[in-house]
């Protein structure tokens, strides 16, 4: 055997010894491969594709001539603490809230003196639940990376269809007629219920500069109100014109050691519920231990 022969046998049995390891810690037959896990080259490991949520949040009020309205609760009542609350919504009487994560995501009617669960709808494990609308006898909720959102009967909260979009799924409101989408951007997007056919595009601005990461909408008196996410403010928008004609803090409402407890689990506010018959609006947070009502702001 030529050197130059035998070189290449070694090549090649050396080869075959690698291949054979990993084909033994790759198929599971090794005893101890949970210790001896093959960790993926840098460049095949998967990394989550970045969303809205990803974005640092915004700097509001950019303009202090906007008018500003410090939210004083009326009363308060119990909320469960352990609802990542992404919408909220009142049907007559009735309290209507949607919650988000994956594997809790849910829509439910609670009572809301007492914030006791009347009856829910679980969404599939692996969906993250969105904002809520209600339009006749129908209930619409988006999701947040899905494309797909679901269409509940309002009484009985059982799924009767499902609707598809482009892109994120964040807050969700009516004014009565059409249906209205945020998607953590400055933009809102005006839809067609019955088709989900987008039919214009709000740009949200203050004196003229963007307003990004929109969330939870509610329509109240004409106006479309938006959590600012991460922040604790909600923004007053002319759905016209896409102008902020006022801003909302709601950061009194929790307590100083609630507030310590809410942001430690990840907790913002994120709730806007128009209570037409009482003339209140409801507000509550992710992880809020109750929900508020407010008067009804002045113009």
């Amino acid at each position: 055997m030529s050197l130059r022969t035998a070189w290449w046998r070694a090549c090649r049995a050396t080869v075959v010894t690698v291949s054979a390891v990993w084909l033994t810690r790759c198929s599971g037959s090794n005893s101890d491969t949970s210790q001896h896990a093959v960790a993926l080259p840098p460049g095949m490991r998967t990394v989550a594709p970045p969303t809205n949520a990803d974005q640092n949040p915004p700097a509001v009020p950019f303009d202090s001539a906007t008018p500003r309205l410090v939210a004083s609760a009326v009363q308060s009542f119990p909320h469960d603490s352990f609802a990542y609350t992404q919408g909220l919504l009142f049907d007559g009487t009735r309290l209507i809230e949607s919650t988000g994560m994956e594997q809790k995501s849910d829509v439910r009617e609670v009572t809301r003196t007492t914030g006791a669960i009347v009856k829910k709808t679980a969404l599939p494990l692996s969906e993250f639940g969105e904002g809520i609308a209600i339009l006749g006898h129908r209930i619409f909720q988006v999701t947040w990376r899905y494309g797909r959102g679901y269409i509940y009967d309002a009484t009985s909260l059982a799924p009767i269809g499902s609707m598809t979009y482009e892109g994120e799924g964040w807050g969700l409101t009516t004014d009565g007629t059409l249906l209205y989408l945020s998607d953590g951007t400055s933009s809102i997007r005006v839809i067609e219920a019955d088709s989900f056919r987008v039919v214009r595009r709000i740009a949200v601005r203050e004196s003229g500069r963007a307003v990004p990461m929109l969330n939870e909408l509610e329509w109240v008196r004409g106006e479309l109100w938006a959590n600012v996410y991460k922040t604790d403010w909600i923004a007053r928008i002319d759905p016209a014109t896409g102008h902020v004609v006022g801003w909302i803090d709601v950061s009194a409402l929790l307590t100083a050691d609630e507030r310590k407890v809410v942001a430690v689990r990840g907790g913002v506010a994120n709730g806007i519920g128009w209570d037409s018959a009482r003339r209140r609006v409801a507000i509550t947070g992710k992880y809020w231990p109750r929900l508020f009502e407010i008067s009804e702001p002045s113009r």
